[in-house]
């Protein structure tokens, strides 16, 4: 058997959670206590239940993984800590993915894609067995199959989104076929179909017991999913996918934007949460890690800088990368951030301590940190006074006074809202985007777009937000239109909210700095075993490089 292809966990019969914890380790699908397991209807049901959480657990659950490298090279954060190969990614020149045997990343580079790839195929073992069997009515039947489509689909999907290729399997792959490899969109292709076939048995009549709602334990959340509110979870993915996939402007551009529409606009009605559990899980290991501040996190001025007003940010992007200094400060009308002209200013009238309690909402989600909090070292330009704030109080006492224990949001209501938005401007129905873009534009201090074009700048003059580098040299900025609007108002509802959040946008929008890699090889261990050549991505010189862009980085 090729083990390491199989990535499935031991299927442990009794009560959810049972499954191992090495991705690379597998027992064998024809051994009889797996035997037992797929046979056994109980067994089988708690055993998918459970593996919502193992997916998320590959995400979300720890530090060694791409998150932070995500983060540096969308200028979504800024590390000099070579912690999970942050420094190595935050360079420019960017370096490359660098996927060679015994690569320092391998163990983060491979993390996302083992775990999507267990997924995929514990998902497909299950479809394969209710093929032929049943948990004993069809309602039961229906749910526990639209929640095996569904985690093919998130498994799927996020490996097109971070991998260049990935393993397709199925309900008839055999246990010891490793699947093809398929390009990114080929395996989109076959996440969004899987997505459909769990919306399509969501939605079926079905006779007898068990049917939806979802159990509580398979989605941990605040939500209870009846068959409905799961479309509507599964239609959010599926817009978040279909536009995040895109890997240059020109792919983005192509995208099927009237679907994208059609999903956001039917999806969540609020912020879908998971309820987290610090011991047992769901986790969100990454933006507790951030939140430790130090020189773990710091904002990034490239795109903060855009809300400036003070000409501060002007004078950044006039002057040579290597010389801009550190310590960046800004002055905005967006009160999104700490409001004031000075430094002192800005942090009396927003505390990191204002929101440490349970459940606190923070006024501000920056801050202007306070004196000698301030980062030492590494590359000056990544430098400001400033960092995320605004889930602090999770981090601190959660929603009940356990830190890391409580509802946290992985997706926002206005992820779905903006991204319908762009889907609007371009088609070219600036009247629908407007309104969606003014939602959290207008909550937050700025002034309403009212010029429904893509052409007018945003309004409020020398004060407008954004204010964006422009050509040819790019040393130069002025006000952003309606589609930079829209990107502002993206990157702040979403910053620090789920893996890639910034990433995945500014790959396609084009905004990510020059030779940055746009995703991974297949890991190197994998292309071993199929016999395959070993490559590496991105840096300027190789495949998957990133083009100099809409800023001129």
């Amino acid at each position: 058997m090729m083990r390491s292809f199989i990535r499935y966990g031991a299927l442990a019969a009794g009560f959810l959670g049972a499954v191992v914890a090495c991705d690379l380790e597998v027992v064998n699908p024809n051994n009889p206590e797996t035997t037992r397991v797929l046979a056994n209807g109980p067994d089988l049901e708690a055993f998918l239940g459970g593996y919502y959480k193992r997916w998320h657990g590959g995400l979300y659950g720890t530090t060694t993984n791409i998150w932070g490298m995500l983060q540096v090279q969308a200028l979504e954060n800024y590390s000099s800590l070579a912690n999970n190969c942050m420094n190595q990614r935050a360079a420019i020149p960017r370096g490359s993915n660098d996927n060679s045997i015994g690569n320092q990343c391998e163990a983060e580079q491979k993390a996302v894609y083992n775990r999507m790839q267990e997924v995929t195929r514990v998902a497909s073992s299950v479809l394969a067995t209710l093929d032929t069997a049943t948990l004993g009515s069809q309602a039961q039947d229906n749910r526990a199959k639209s929640f095996a489509e569904f985690l093919r689909g998130l498994s799927l999907g996020y490996a097109a989104l971070f991998y260049d290729s990935a393993a397709v399997v199925g309900a008839k792959t055999g246990p010891a076929d490793p699947g093809p490899l398929m390009g990114y969109v080929e395996v989109m292709d076959s996440a969004k179909a899987a997505f459909q076939h769990a919306i399509d048995l969501a939605s079926a009549q079905a006779t007898g017991g068990n049917g939806f709602p979802l159990p509580a334990t398979w989605i941990p959340s605040t939500t209870t999913f009846t068959a409905p509110e799961f479309v509507r979870l599964i239609r959010s993915y599926r817009a978040r996918f279909t536009a995040g996939n895109a890997r240059t402007p020109a792919e983005r551009a192509a995208v099927n934007w009237d679907n994208v529409i059609a999903d956001a606009t039917n999806g969540i009605t609020a912020d879908h949460d998971n309820i987290t559990d610090a011991t047992n899980g769901p986790f969100q290991t990454w933006l507790s890690q951030s939140y430790a501040y130090g020189t773990w996190h710091q904002m990034v001025p490239f795109i903060i800088g855009m809300g400036d007003v003070s000409g501060s940010y002007a004078t950044w992007i006039a002057t040579p990368l290597d010389q801009r200094p550190a310590g960046f400060f800004m002055v905005t009308p967006d009160l999104r951030w700490p409001q004031g002209t000075t430094r002192a200013e800005q942090q009396a009238d927003f505390a990191i301590t204002s929101c440490q309690g349970a459940s606190q909402v923070c006024k501000r989600y920056f801050v202007n940190r306070p004196n000698g909090g301030d980062p030492s070292g590494g590359l000056s330009w990544g430098q400001s006074n400033y960092d995320h704030v605004r889930f602090i109080s999770w981090r601190t006492k959660g929603d009940g006074g356990t830190a890391r224990t409580g509802k946290l949001p992985f997706m926002v209501k206005a992820e779905m809202d903006l991204l319908a938005a762009e889907g609007y401007i371009r088609k070219g129905n600036f009247a629908a985007a407007a309104p969606l873009i003014n939602a959290t534009r207008v909550k937050n201090g700025l002034p309403a777009l009212t010029a429904l074009d893509n052409t007018t700048a945003v309004p409020g003059g020398a004060n407008c937000v954004p204010k964006v580098p422009v050509g040819p040299n790019y040393t130069t900025i002025a006000c952003g239109n309606m589609l930079e609007a829209m990107k502002w108002e993206k990157r702040m509802e979403t910053a620090f909210t789920h893996i890639g959040a910034w990433f995945l946008d500014s790959r396609g929008w084009g905004d990510l700095p020059a030779g940055t890699p746009v995703d991974w090889a297949v890991p190197y261990q994998d292309l071993q075993v199929r016999g395959k050549a070993i490559y590496s991505k991105g840096g300027g010189s190789l495949p998957g490089s990133a083009a100099k862009g809409t800023y001129g980085w």
